[in-house]
């Protein structure tokens, strides 16, 4: 795989979206009012401890997520790991018609969206990731039935994220149409589409081949905090 997905958040945090970083040249988070992810440059003492620094005791927490192993210094540990992939698209799938539009969502949209993003759970989503990329909904009577958008956003790659459906409209096609919008629009901007998903949701990632996307990695995910010392 390009090295540069090897480690997607660090390449982003270096690049296109260094504007929301934290940290210096060992290791890097976005802002955590924008989201929860974290890096190092790689897995040596020095890069590990330099990722620890940027993580406060008490309930802060970052997540990892990553090709590589995941491998922590002795001050933080990991309230839960989990295996995912990441996906990128190698061809384009038709997109499907909808009976109802398509739109950029706005400011103005984001209490709904943070309100679907609670319900659905899509991945860490506060009400400034929109910050990070532009996100496209569908409104059917007047309620956000449905939303994606773009997260990680790096050299040449930008990620297809915070897909979600809400229970009531499930099952028109909605989360399909949507991801293949932003792919689209990501691919006229000259980028290459990719995703990530839970290794065990074989639906999604049923879901993302129909729409041209192939597994390109595995990758390791884990919610980590600062270690609690007790004497």
């Amino acid at each position: 795989m390009t090295q540069l997905l090897k480690r997607a958040v660090w390449s982003a945090l270096t690049t296109r979206q260094a504007a929301f970083s934290r940290g210096g040249s060992l290791a890097r988070r976005f802002d955590p009012a924008i989201s929860p992810f974290a890096v190092s440059r790689d897995n040596s003492p020095e890069a590990l401890e330099a990722l620890a620094g940027l993580i406060e005791e008490g309930a802060d927490q970052v997540y990892l997520l990553q090709a590589e192993d995941v491998a922590l210094p002795e001050t933080l540990e990991a309230e839960v790991t989990a295996l995912g992939v990441l996906m990128t698209e190698r061809s384009a799938a038709p997109q499907a018609g909808l009976d109802v539009a398509i739109r950029p969502l706005e400011k103005a949209d984001v209490p709904e969206m943070v309100a679907l993003a609670e319900l659905t759970r899509p991945g860490p989503f506060t009400a400034r990731t929109p910050e990070l990329g532009a996100f496209w909904g569908v409104r059917i009577d007047g309620r956000l039935a449905a939303m994606a958008g773009t997260r990680l956003n790096l050299t040449g790659y930008t990620e297809v994220s915070g897909i979600c459906t809400h229970p009531d409209f499930r099952g028109r096609g909605l989360a399909s149409a949507l991801s293949s919008h932003v792919a689209g629009d990501i691919r006229a901007r000259g980028d290459t589409p990719f995703l990530h998903a839970y290794a065990d949701n074989h639906g999604a990632i049923a879901l993302y081949r129909q729409l041209g996307f192939e597994i390109l990695s595995e990758v390791n995910v884990a919610v980590v905090r600062s270690r609690i010392n007790t004497l």
